[in-house]
C-alpha cells in the first residue's frame, strides 16, 4: 500500500465513521468461523473498533492489526484497550508485500482479514496473493469492499448523482476500483483460491439519528481539503460541484424519508 493513494484519507470525518465500525456490523460473515485460540492478521486495521471485535471472538489467540498509516495505530491501540483486547500486536506494514513469514504448520495466521480495503489498491489480487500466503493451510482469507454503483437511496437530491460521479472519478484517478464488492470473488480467484464462499450484505442508514450522522459526516468529506484537491487538481469537479455533492448530503440528512444503503461483497477464503 506504499504506492497507493488512500482516497479518503485520515481525516477527522473518516475517521468518525470508522470508529462506529463494529466486527458484528461489517465482519459478521466471518464471525462464525472464529472461535478461541486462533491466530488473526487484521490488515488495514484503521481505528482498530472491527479489530477489538475480532480480537474478543478468538481471545486468548494472538492478533496482529495492520496499517500503512502509523498515526491510525494510535487510535487502534486505544480501542483494543478499551475493549479489553490485550492480545494485539500493532504494526505498520504494506498488504501487498507484507514483511510475514510464509504460512505453514508452525507459522502464518489462522485468519487473515480485510475490511475496506481491496478498493483502495491498483493491485487487488496481489493483496490476496500475500494475505494467502502468510495464512496456514486450511485457514481463511476473509475480505469485504462496499460497492459505489451499487449504493442506492431515496429521494434523489442532484448533488448525490454529482458526488457519485465525481468520487468514482477521484477513485480511479487514484489507481483504485470503487466498484469493489461486485468484483471481490472475481479477485480472490485470481490469487489462486478455489474454495470460496462468496456473499453480499449491506448497510441501511434511515433513521432520523442514522441520517444525520451519515449524511453529515459524508457532507464534510466532500469538502475536505485532501479530496477537493484531489478531485478539482485531477480534473474530476470544479469546487462548485464538491458544495452541489456536499449540500445532495445534507438534504438527505434532512428529508423525513431518506433512506441510504451500502451493498458490499465479501468472500471467505479457504487457504
Amino acid at each position: 500500500m506504499s504506492d497507493t493513494v488512500y482516497t479518503h484519507g485520515h481525516q477527522e470525518p473518516v475517521l468518525r465513521s470508522h470508529r462506529r465500525r463494529t466486527a458484528e456490523d461489517s465482519a459478521g460473515y466471518l464471525l462464525p468461523r472464529l472461535r478461541p485460540g486462533l491466530s488473526l492478521l487484521d490488515v488495514g486495521c484503521g481505528p482498530g473498533t472491527i479489530t477489538a471485535g475480532l480480537a474478543r471472538a478468538v481471545a486468548p489467540g494472538p492478533v496482529t492489526a495492520l496499517d500503512s498509516a502509523p498515526g491510525v495505530l494510535d487510535d487502534a491501540r486505544a480501542a483494543c484497550a478499551a475493549a479489553g483486547a490485550n492480545s494485539v500486536d500493532f504494526t505498520v506494514g504494506d498488504v501487498t508485500s507484507l514483511d510475514l513469514p510464509d504460512g505453514g504448520d508452525d507459522d502464518g495466521f489462522d485468519v487473515v482479514h480485510a475490511h475496506q480495503v481491496l478498493q483502495h489498491l491498483g493491485d487487488p489480487v496481489a493483496a490476496l496473493r500475500e494475505m494467502r500466503r502468510v495464512c496456514r493451510p486450511g485457514g481463511t482469507v476473509a475480505a469485504r469492499d462496499a460497492d459505489y454503483s451499487a449504493m442506492t437511496w431515496w429521494p434523489r437530491p442532484p448533488g448525490l448523482d454529482t458526488w457519485l460521479r465525481v468520487y468514482r472519478n477521484v477513485a480511479r484517478g487514484n489507481g483504485a476500483e470503487p466498484d469493489a464488492g461486485r468484483r471481490v470473488l472475481s479477485w480472490a480467484r485470481a490469487a489462486g483460491f478455489c474454495d470460496v464462499v462468496p456473499s453480499a450484505s449491506t448497510w441501511c442508514f434511515a433513521t432520523p439519528p442514522e441520517r444525520e450522522w451519515w449524511g453529515g459526516l459524508w457532507a464534510e468529506r466532500a469538502l475536505s481539503p485532501d479530496y477537493a484537491r484531489m478531485a478539482v487538481e485531477g480534473g474530476h469537479a470544479e469546487a462548485a460541484e464538491l458544495n452541489e455533492a456536499a449540500e445532495g448530503w445534507r438534504t438527505l440528512a434532512r428529508a423525513e424519508d431518506g433512506w441510504f444503503a451500502v451493498l458490499h461483497g465479501e468472500v471467505l477464503c479457504r487457504r
